[in-house]
Parts: C-alpha cells; structure tokens; sequence
C-alpha cells in the first residue's frame, strides 16, 4: 500500500512537471486533477499495462522492445479519457540554440505527442524513483 501511494504521488508529480514543460498537455481543474490523474495512471500502469504487453509481445519482440513506447502512449491516451481535466493536443516545438547546437521547429501531431509524453513520463518517473530510492 505504501509503495502504491508513492507512486500515485510520483505519478502526480511527474503529470505536473510535464504540464510545465509541454505544451501539448494541459491540466484543467488544479491539484484535484492532477492527484485523480496520478491516481488514474498508477491504476492504469498497474492493470493495463501488463495486459497490453502481453497483447503486444510479439511486436515488442520484433521491435526489441521500441513498441512499449506505444503501449506507454495507449496508457496516456486511457488517462485522458478516465480524467476529462487532462488533455493532450498536437502542438509545436518552437526549436532550440545553444553554442552551435540547433534543434529545429518541429511540429508534434497528437500521436507523437502522446509517445513523447509517454516517453518523458517514464524518464521523470525513473529518475525521481532513483532519487528517493532506499
């Protein structure tokens, strides 16, 4: 139970850093949401997600393993339905430069909003589960 609760809030933590950060995903409805969200996801990661790797081992197995990004993004996509004050639209990376080092405007349809959220998602999530790490 305790871990459970942990990850409610890391995954409500993580909603609300990637909510700063991209502006695909909009939160409507403030703190409340936000925790119903993290709540929602950690359900979702906890009964979906085994299910659909199962569903999708054998495409994770010819895609050694990229395909989980896709499940990642269908988890997101179940949490904007079950949470109506959590949105995820297409948008536009304005690009980016620094001492020589260009990224270019690059527009994200709602696809690969989805996976780019999935995917820094899982790497906010892994990180702040290695900083409180017992």
């Amino acid at each position: 139970m305790k871990s459970f609760i942990r990850n409610v809030f890391i995954n409500s933590f993580s909603i609300f850093v990637l909510a700063q950060f991209v502006p695909g995903l909009r939160i409507s409805g403030g703190a409340i949401t936000i925790l119903a969200g993290g709540l929602a996801l950690s359900l979702l990661f906890i009964i979906v997600k085994p299910v659909l790797n199962l569903i999708s081992l054998p495409l994770n197995l010819i895609t050694m393993g990229l395909f989980s990004f896709l499940t990642n993004a269908i988890i997101f996509y179940l949490l904007t339905v079950f949470v109506p004050g959590i949105t995820i639209s297409a948008f536009l990376f304005e690009g980016y430069s620094f001492a020589g080092f260009i990224i270019p405007k690059i527009y994200f349809n709602v696809l690969f909003a989805f996976i780019l959220i999935a995917l820094l998602q899982s790497l906010i999530v892994t990180f702040v589960s290695w900083l409180i790490k017992k």
